[in-house]
């Protein structure tokens, strides 16, 4: 992995978050916060999920390890999501920017939510942030079509790399 190559893999990643926020951003408040009985009850509850996963990978990255996800609180509306989310991106930019060719291959070492203890390679953790995110934007995908709603602009990475 090149950090040229990870950067690139970030912009896909944030690319594709701006296709599925405003692909919900159609969608009212009660729809936004129905029980769909996925993964994480609701959609707003997946987008939290998310940004609350990439703000502990960045922390871990900063040699901190959270011991709690991030709450609920502030995070109520999409706006909020949204405003959250794009705050965590200029930091994880910021961060796997700094990181240069030697440094995406270090090791650093942090505790998980759960008390465990981890290691990873930077770049393989910014691939997992990516591919954790794929994963749970193709389940809201699937909840806005259980809501009628329309789905997003495709999020492939293929269409990214075609556009």
């Amino acid at each position: 992995m090149t950090p040229d190559a990870l950067v690139a893999l970030l912009d896909y990643h944030y690319w594709a978050r701006d296709r599925l926020l405003d692909a919900v951003e159609r969608i009212t408040p009660e729809q936004f916060r129905e029980d769909l009985a996925n993964s994480f009850p609701s959609i707003r509850d997946t987008l939290v999920h998310l940004v609350s996963a990439e703000w502990a990978w960045c922390q871990r990255w900063r040699g901190e390890s959270p011991r709690q996800p991030l709450g609920l609180t502030g995070l109520g509306t999409l706006e909020d999501i949204r405003t959250r989310w794009m705050r965590e991106e200029r930091r994880v930019r910021r961060f796997v920017g700094g990181l240069g060719p030697d440094g995406i291959n270090g090791v650093f070492r942090y505790t998980l939510l759960d008390g465990a203890a981890g290691s990873s390679v930077y770049w393989q953790s910014v691939q997992h942030v990516v591919n954790h995110a794929s994963y749970h934007r193709g389940q809201v995908v699937t909840m806005l079509r259980q809501l009628g709603a329309q789905a997003p602009e495709s999020q492939d990475l293929a269409a990214f790399h075609r556009r």
